[in-house]
């Protein structure tokens, strides 16, 4: 058994989303702190929350597809509801460690 295997369906989708790369940003959607929720169904249907890092960002829409396309060639899943919402609003906190050191975002100065 490899490790893909061993995965549970939401931590593939997770995988899967990291290969989308805010194109603002240069960085993965799922280490920004974009992505709020993965869901999969028992009928194979995957539903993902997810805002961008400001309302109106220009990007919104290739984000939303990329989310999409990623998850939905993975085996298993049947269609992909991707949904936006601002609520709660993305900050800078929300992003990995590592994604505030490639944007070099000091810590102590993250509000």
């Amino acid at each position: 058994m490899n490790s893909g295997e061993r995965e549970s369906p939401v931590e593939r989708a997770r995988e899967a989303l990291r290969t989308v790369i805010d194109p603002e940003l240069g960085y993965n959607i799922v280490d920004l702190g974009l992505i709020y929720e993965i869901c999969i169904d028992d009928a194979g249907m995957a539903h993902v929350l997810m805002t961008t890092t400001t309302r109106g960002c220009p990007a919104t829409s290739y984000l939303q597809e990329g989310a999409r396309e990623s998850v939905a060639q993975l085996p298993g899943i049947a269609g992909v509801e991707v949904v936006m919402t601002y609520d709660p609003e993305w900050s800078p906190q929300m992003m990995t460690p590592e994604a505030r050191r490639y944007l070099g975002i000091e810590e102590e100065g993250i509000q």
